[in-house]
């Protein structure tokens, strides 16, 4: 270890979620709320310089160390648990809220890692303890979802390890440095990375398990899982081109899903994936700039993102209905939930003097500079159908439309409270972004708020809220399913299986009843020849043994006189 004794904010947080559930009335509380802070503080406190390292079987780890991105992870991630705190410990089980904070220190913990071993353990708590607080919300969709989210996260661990231990044996160093996919062990530890991100062709995963959540639940959900994988694809594979097509392609089947689904949780968990593809983008473009953009927006999409789950978890907690055909005229009776809402959709819309705003237009600055006029003009679309989708579509049909004689009161005052901090944290980004550009990796000079910039993305916004408008009689939602990739293994793979023990069950009993038969005959010959009574056990009189040898040595002699 270099420097002087230090704690580690990651495991200080997963240590403090064990006690959770030992721990009763204001010292929970207090925990619940303080625990965070504690974390925000370390990490703060831990000069950038410092490295600890540590040996495991010849192997010299390094579970603490600062990447150029690592204190912009580690202080939203930090900030997220308690506001995910916050907004969870009157309504969460201990259980899920311990779990939650155990997720959020693996993450903070990967943020951290500057080997790959140490990496592929926080990396594994992460899936772990995410699959825990889906499973907590306790319902039969809710575990089935959770099984089916541990078994992706499970197979992109293995893909993770094969990668990393392919590294290993190539270079003999476990160190977690910038990578070029190049080999075959990289593009395994590239594969592992991209199937946390939700790219394809395993996107389906996010959309499946995070509506299925509790309302706290899937608001911890949004911010962890996706927001590692973006670090680690920084911290790795910057720059690597083939990120760019995965990044669009996320982009727009975001957008795409988002709007033909019905469900407003899912309509947000699309649009985390369509989000996580503008930092994909950015990464694959690789410059200064472009990495600079995907960590803001990274660090910005955790506040709205978080926020517009809140909210759609109010709505859920209060009324028990989460699809659109369900709800509307909501505004009535929660005008705060409505209020924050709309805060969330303009910044995830990109509005101007929102958070949005100040993170997403960085990455398509950095395509503009880089002369990538394809990747530039899909960038402005996609921003386009952000604000049809989530910027327009789910408060609309959430909170407006028509009339649905709903009249829910406002949630609890701590889901207030956290929807409170997170909407003063959109504006003020999108109001004075220089703190966040401040601890940015790369210094940059990038002024949001020009003229040209304000008025395109303006007009860009009108026009996609008039076509939407416009549109509405075929926007409008009807009970219906949308198919993803997530239906092989849902529908089609277990409908197989079934087909084959339903076809192989009789054949199979067919050859249980035969090989049982002939292991009864096996045993029946062996008992009647080795039995007191059988042949092989009988005492045999000795002048019966002579005369047997005396035949046996004269056929040996008749025989050697022929040959």
């Amino acid at each position: 270890m270099l420097g002087e004794t230090v704690i580690h904010p990651g495991l200080v947080l997963i240590l403090g979620a064990a006690l959770l559930p030992l721990l009763k009335g204001h010292a929970r509380s207090a925990l619940i709320l303080g625990l965070p802070v504690a974390v925000l503080v370390l990490v703060w406190a831990i000069p950038t310089t410092t490295t600890v390292t540590t040996t495991f079987m010849g192997y010299e780890l390094t579970p603490l160390r600062f990447h150029p991105a690592t204190l912009v992870f580690a202080t939203i991630f930090s900030i997220m648990a308690f506001v995910g705190g916050l907004y969870a410990y009157r309504q969460a089980h201990i259980a899920e809220l311990s779990a939650a904070f155990a997720y959020a220190g693996g993450a903070i913990s990967v943020t951290f890692a500057g080997d790959l071993i140490s990496l592929f353990v926080f990396w594994e708590i992460m899936a772990l303890f995410s699959a825990m607080v889906l499973l907590m919300n306790r319902t039969r969709a809710s575990g089935r979802a959770g099984m089916r989210y541990l078994f992706v996260h499970l197979f992109g661990g293995v893909v993770l390890m094969i990668g990393i231990i392919g590294h290993i044996n190539a270079t003999g160093s476990v160190a977690f440095n910038l990578m070029q996919a190049d080999s075959f062990a990289h593009y395994m530890i590239l594969a592992g990375f991209l199937i946390n991100a939700g790219a394809p062709p395993l996107s389906a995963w996010l959309p499946d398990a995070y509506p299925e959540a509790s309302p706290s639940g899937s608001v911890f959900l949004s911010a962890f899982t996706t927001k590692t994988a973006v670090f680690v694809l920084l911290v790795g594979f910057a720059g690597t081109w083939v990120l760019i097509p995965i990044g669009l392609y996320m982009i727009f089947y975001g957008i795409i899903y988002a709007l033909l689904e019905n469900d407003m949780r899912r309509i947000l968990s699309y649009s985390i994936v369509n989000q996580v593809g503008f930092m994909v983008t950015g990464i694959g473009i690789g410059t200064e700039m472009a990495l600079n953009g995907a960590t803001a927006h990274a660090f910005a999409h955790i506040i709205y993102k978080a926020l517009l789950l809140m909210t759609a978890g109010a709505v859920l907690y209060q009324t028990g209905k989460r699809k659109c055909t369900d709800l509307g005229g909501l505004f009535q009776s929660m005008p705060i939930t409505t209020i924050c809402a709309i805060i969330g959709a303009l910044a995830i819309s990109s509005f101007p003097l929102t958070s949005g705003f100040i993170s997403k237009s960085m990455i398509s600055q950095s395509s503009a500079d880089t002369h990538m006029a394809l990747t530039w003009f899909l960038l402005a679309a996609a921003s386009a159908g952000v604000f049809l989708h989530a910027g327009v579509k789910f408060p609309w049909f959430v909170f407006f439309q028509k009339d649905s004689g709903l009249r829910p009161p406002e949630p609890p005052i701590n889901m207030r409270l956290a929807m409170y901090l997170f909407s003063f944290l959109c504006i003020a980004l999108g109001v004075y972004p220089d703190p966040l550009y401040a601890i940015l990796p790369y210094t940059v000079n990038y002024v949001p708020y020009t003229a040209e910039h304000v008025i395109a993305q303006l007009q860009l916004l009108l026009f996609s809220g008039l076509a939407f408008f416009v549109l509405l009689p075929m926007m409008k939602r009807t009970l219906t399913i949308s198919l993803d990739f997530d239906w092989f293994y849902r529908v089609l793979f277990p409908g197989i299986w079934r087909m084959f023990m339903r076809i192989g069950n009789p054949a199979w009993s067919g050859v249980k009843k035969r090989t049982l038969s002939f292991i009864e005959w096996l045993v029946d010959l062996v008992t009647r020849h080795h039995q007191p009574e059988g042949i092989l056990a009988r005492t045999w009189p000795t002048g019966s043994m002579v005369l047997w040898i005396a035949v046996l040595l004269g056929g040996y002699i008749l025989l050697s006189l022929f040959v």
